[in-house]
């Protein structure tokens, strides 16, 4: 086996012991090897002229499922991040998006007892996995298994949040040192933290686990 083989196996093998954790906490949960497979796993969920919200996860954009979303035409999209809108329409989309039918986005950590562990600067995505959409759709990088939640919380702060602060080019300290200063910044995006146990309706929450190493 050359190196590509011996990572997906690894990735593979750790996936499927997790997927019937998370069965068993009510969530809906599949494996997808390449992103080409996830990006169809997703799609596959989504029915044709349904309210779709999206959030800011890199993972959507690196597997082509917000280019598709936003080039189909086949959906009644909510994005917030739409270019030329005012940080007022932007908000509003935000909120209209907690009655969405299907919000797709990610996690910043995954516990390998199935816990999903995950920080927020608006709070509209953390409400929207906990009580908002009716089918709440995640794909998340197998990088982002964490032992536990004290791994998982440590990955959130000095590599998630670094990582997305330099995305958004905040003058949060985080983005000169590479590591959380737990700052009182005005632009500080990490303010609402959450862990996600289980899925109170079943199936609600359906989680792509993907080998590859994708997101932040």
């Amino acid at each position: 086996m050359n190196d590509r083989e011996i990572q997906s196996w690894y990735y593979e093998s750790r996936a499927l012991t997790l997927i019937k954790k998370l069965e068993k906490k009510g969530f809906g949960a599949q494996y997808a090897a390449t992103t080409e497979e996830a990006r169809d796993k997703v799609l596959a969920m989504i029915p044709e002229g349904c309210s779709v919200i999206l959030t800011g996860s890199q993972t959507l954009e690196q597997i082509g499922v917000k280019p598709y979303l936003r080039e189909s035409g086949k959906f009644k999209l909510l994005d917030p991040y739409e270019p030329g809108i005012t940080p007022g329409e932007s908000t509003s989309r935000r909120r209209q998006g907690l009655l969405a039918d299907v919000m797709v986005s990610s996690s910043n950590a995954i516990t390998e007892d199935g816990a999903l562990v995950n920080l927020d600067g608006m709070g509209n995505r953390v409400a929207g996995m906990i009580f908002g959409p009716k089918k709440v759709i995640l794909a998340i990088g197998m990088n982002k298994l964490c032992i536990d939640e004290d791994e998982a919380w440590v990955r959130v702060r000095n590599l998630a949040s670094p990582l997305n602060n330099k995305r958004l080019n905040t003058p949060n300290p985080c983005t000169e040192t590479g590591y959380c200063h737990d700052c009182n910044n005005k632009t500080r995006i990490c303010n609402y933290f959450s862990v996600i146990e289980r899925s109170y309706l079943p199936d609600r929450i359906q989680i792509i686990l993907i080998g590859q190493d994708l997101g932040y």
